[in-house]
């Protein structure tokens, strides 16, 4: 009885994977299918609306003087732009962010920092704190380490004008260090999946996708209608975007202009920003599901959604499944015909889903040749195997309500 419990439970991990990877092919898909995009790009009117810049920061000393120089860059009218840096630090962060932020006002920027007497709600209740400082009808993010060219504004407002029902704009990012070591090559690759297949398909389908709590911009009327910030889940970012598309609103992917971020150069702090993603879609699922399949969207809008918001349970599934397949040849003394058969559809799809959603951004990218792909490709499953037996304890947890503090990925600003 035993033994069949464990081959029951193999079983329906092989199925759920299926139904996983079954999202990605989606996807791939409508890379393929989907015409390529040839709209103008939308020009700025001649009155320009004030703008709000939001950079949260906590204990970044190696970045926050390059992230407010960065800001104070930006192409817009001096007269309707402002700058808040959302200093949270309790180290020297605190200390070089005086001079820098003193250096933009002798520019005649309009910057403040702002400082809290505690880290209630940490990055989202920084953002939320801001808020209440400045009324600007539009508010960019940037994290730390993220750095917008000059005339990233501009281009990003002029799309965000251009649609009066965007809640948001999302741009994508692109990884300074992304060619440092096999890590961030591994790390860059699967970031380019997410952006040139899976934000660009499903903003182009006008499905929800996801604000990636950086290099945005947010329309306050949508915010506001929404809720505001929220901090009772990890991923406040993709917990404001849904109850924002559960208003009615919108929102706008593009694939230029790019802002240029940091990825983490060791496997600990890797597994570390990951465990914290993970455990944020699996608040945010338990927070909205109900509300999503209770709302007026398309049946592929919930599907895609619910699929994308579960898909961190590839990695419980993978360790579990994994345990289980191994208690299982051991009990019968061999490996049963049905799980050598799923095992091989497995594989198949499992690489359908690998080289589809990653030459397919590779070659979108122009990130190099064949062989350099199929060397950076081939470290991407070690990862995930990694991620399936590091994140499995904390997905389980979230799932079942537990909450955890914010852990930051520190930056180096290379």
């Amino acid at each position: 009885m035993l033994l069949f419990v464990v081959d029951l439970i193999v079983l329906v991990c092989l199925l759920a994977q299926f139904a996983i990877a079954g999202y990605f092919l989606y996807l791939i898909y409508w890379l393929w299918e989907l015409p390529p995009e040839q709209a103008a790009e939308p020009s700025l009117p001649d009155d320009l609306p004030r703008v709000l810049i939001q950079i949260p920061v906590y204990n970044e000393p190696l970045v926050v003087e390059r992230a407010v120089a960065a800001a104070g860059a930006l192409v817009w009218p001096r007269d309707r732009l402002t700058i808040q840096l959302l200093d949270d630090s309790n180290d020297l962060t605190s200390d070089i962010a005086v001079h820098a932020v003193a250096r933009l006002r002798r520019q005649g920027i309009d910057a403040h920092h702002i400082r809290r007497g505690d880290r209630s709600g940490f990055k989202a209740g920084a953002l939320a704190a801001g808020l209440e400082l400045d009324d600007a009808p539009y508010v960019a993010v940037f994290d730390a380490d993220f750095v917008p060219p000059p005339n990233w504004l501009g281009r990003a407002m002029a799309s965000m004008l251009a649609n009066p029902r965007a809640a948001f704009v999302q741009t994508r990012i692109e990884w300074g260090n992304g060619d440092s070591n096999w890590l961030t090559r591994a790390q860059r690759l699967m970031q380019d999946a997410h952006f040139a297949v899976e934000q660009d398909v499903r903003a182009r389908r006008g499905v929800p996708f996801q604000f990636n709590g950086t290099g945005g911009i947010w329309r306050r009327a949508a915010v506001e209608e929404a809720g505001g910030w929220s901090h009772d889940t990890l991923s406040e970012d993709l917990d404001l975007v849904l109850r924002t598309y559960l208003k009615g609103w919108t929102g706008v992917f593009l694939m230029e202009p790019h802002v240029v971020g940091e990825l983490p150069q060791k496997v600990d702090e890797f597994g570390v920003q990951q465990s914290r993603w993970s455990k944020g879609f699996v608040q945010v699922a338990r927070k909205l599901l109900g509300p999503i399949w209770n709302a007026g969207w398309s049946t592929e809008a919930k599907f895609t959604t619910t699929v994308a918001l579960g898909q961190q349970l590839i990695f419980p599934l993978l360790a579990v499944g994994i345990v289980g397949l191994v208690i299982s040849i051991l009990g019968h003394g061999k490996l049963l015909s049905l799980f050598r058969f799923g095992l091989w559809l497995w594989l198949i799809g499992m690489l359908a889903v690998l080289l589809g959603m990653t030459w397919g951004a590779y070659r979108r990218l122009k990130r190099g040749d064949l062989m350099r792909y199929l060397v950076t490709a081939a470290s991407v499953p070690a990862l995930i195997v990694y991620l399936a037996f590091v994140n499995t304890a904390s997905i389980v947890g979230a799932g079942f309500g537990k909450k955890t503090e914010f852990k930051r990925t520190p930056k180096t600003g290379i």
